[in-house]
């Protein structure tokens, strides 16, 4: 496929304008020097940020306009009593287009130039459109559940450059989005810059470190709609896109995208009725990993291990699976951590193991596990908030506490009123099945009766 004609008489917008707040931090230090001591600072707050020298150069570079939220908490922790507009950062409300645009007098600081917001914006609306004419409709916007009216923009001149970094924009801001209100009401539209991506890719016109860049960012888009269609019980359209970035690991010889490919891989088929393929993914996911020198990767793995065990009913294999992932887990954080893998701390082990439990009919063992997820969850995770209470509600449904189970259940339809996800859905639905013979109790009634409510 070649570029569209479009595309190459289009006017380039000006790079993104250096973050020198940020730069002036740095000091004397070398990127890689700056790189390590945000590492080292992550650790000290038990955050995993996989901070390297080519991440710094894009932060002063502009390129990264505010850090996501596990950047975030470790830069404050680093600049005490500073602000990320401080550290030269835009607002999160603006990078995700829900905010209008500050008009900064000229006198103010350049790091906060409303021309610079607009010019970054343009190119990753462009590019989050598609490559369908002289110009494309405004889509950043879309990826939100609420935002702004759509704008006319004019596409990049150079399209592949400009696309690498709105690849992994997008998928940033997917991750983001997701975190906040789940996959439904996004996946459809995050179809879009996947499309996009690959026909970058196919144009053959990024030069070979744009293109192995494109390709990686093409393969973790892919799992990221993968998973919005996976969250929104999609499950053929997400085995799809699994598969698609399966195959774009294998062209690339990426074994950490490969990775990722077959862990997601392992999750969908356990949630599809499929436990032993579920097994076979997380076991093949792990043997490719256990190259890439993460402990955390590994331990959750074996982790999407143990939900296939216990899907088959074998507690056992489900039992070594779950310790080899506790004693993983145990190990720390490592630099190879992958930058996706930020929600996977310890509510997220506690959550995965209740689920185990769940499977294998250990209610009350479910439910411990499901109420330290809750307890130790950042709040921001709003959409895994909402998952370990909705779990919680449905173990202690089935263990025959069924106030308890309502009390729960009436705080996850709280959450929903934010988060989309047919799966916690479905598990809300049944939850409210089993409880129907307590419905006399007062508790349950308002539960079933909220329920029965959001349902409409």
């Amino acid at each position: 496929m070649t570029s569209s004609p479009h595309l190459s008489d289009a006017p380039a917008p000006p790079p993104p304008r250096p973050n020198l707040a940020f730069r002036e931090l740095r000091g004397q230090r070398s990127p890689g020097e700056f790189a390590a001591a945000v590492r080292r600072s992550a650790r000290e707050i038990g955050e995993r940020v996989s901070c390297d020298a080519r991440y710094i150069g894009r932060v002063e570079a502009g390129e990264i306009r505010c850090p996501n939220y596990a950047y975030e908490r470790v830069f404050l922790h680093m600049f005490p009593g500073r602000t990320l507009a401080d550290l030269g950062f835009a607002p999160r409300s603006v990078v995700r287009g829900r905010g209008s645009r500050p008009m900064v007098p000229a006198q103010h600081s350049p790091l906060h130039d409303p021309q610079h917001h607009e010019e970054s914006d343009v190119r990753r609306r462009a590019f989050m459109t598609g490559m369908t004419g002289s110009t494309a409709t405004v889509a950043v916007a879309a990826l939100a559940p609420f935002g702004t009216a759509p704008q006319q923009t004019p596409l990049d001149r150079h399209p592949a450059r400009a696309g690498v970094g709105a690849v992994e924009e997008a998928i940033r801001r997917i991750r983001l989005l997701d975190d906040r209100h789940g996959g439904d009401g996004l996946y459809r539209r995050a179809a879009a810059p996947l499309r996009t991506a690959f026909e970058l890719l196919d144009s053959g016109t990024a030069s070979r470190e744009v293109a192995d860049r494109l390709q990686a960012g093409a393969g973790e888009l892919a799992i990221s709609v993968g998973w919005l269609a996976h969250d929104s019980g999609r499950f053929d359209d997400a085995r799809s896109h699994y598969a698609e970035a399966l195959a774009t690991a294998r062209v690339a010889g990426d074994e950490a995208l490969e990775a990722h490919a077959f862990c997601n891989t392992a999750f969908l088929a356990r949630d599809a009725g499929r436990p032993r393929e579920a097994v076979r993914a997380a076991q093949a996911a792990a043997r490719v990993a256990g190259r890439l020198g993460s402990p955390r990767l590994l331990s959750l793995l074996a982790l999407r291990e143990a939900g296939g065990w216990a899907g088959l009913g074998d507690q056992r294999s489900c039992e070594r699976s779950l310790a080899r992932a506790q004693a993983l887990f145990a190990r720390g954080g490592a630099d190879a951590d992958p930058e996706w893998m930020s929600f996977y701390g310890e509510a997220e082990l506690e959550g995965l193991e209740a689920q185990c439990w769940s499977a294998l009919g250990s209610w009350d063992r479910a439910a411990r596990h499901a109420r330290r997820a809750v307890a130790l969850q950042d709040p921001h995770f709003t959409r895994n908030m909402a998952l370990y209470t909705a779990e919680l509600a449905d173990d202690l449904a089935r263990a025959g506490q069924p106030d308890e189970a309502a009390a729960a259940g009436g705080r996850a339809l709280g959450l929903l009123r934010d988060v989309r996800s047919s799966r916690i859905e479905g598990m809300l639905a049944t939850t409210a099945r089993v409880l129907l013979p307590h419905r006399r109790a007062s508790g349950v009634s308002a539960f079933l009766t909220s329920h029965a409510e959001s349902r409409r």
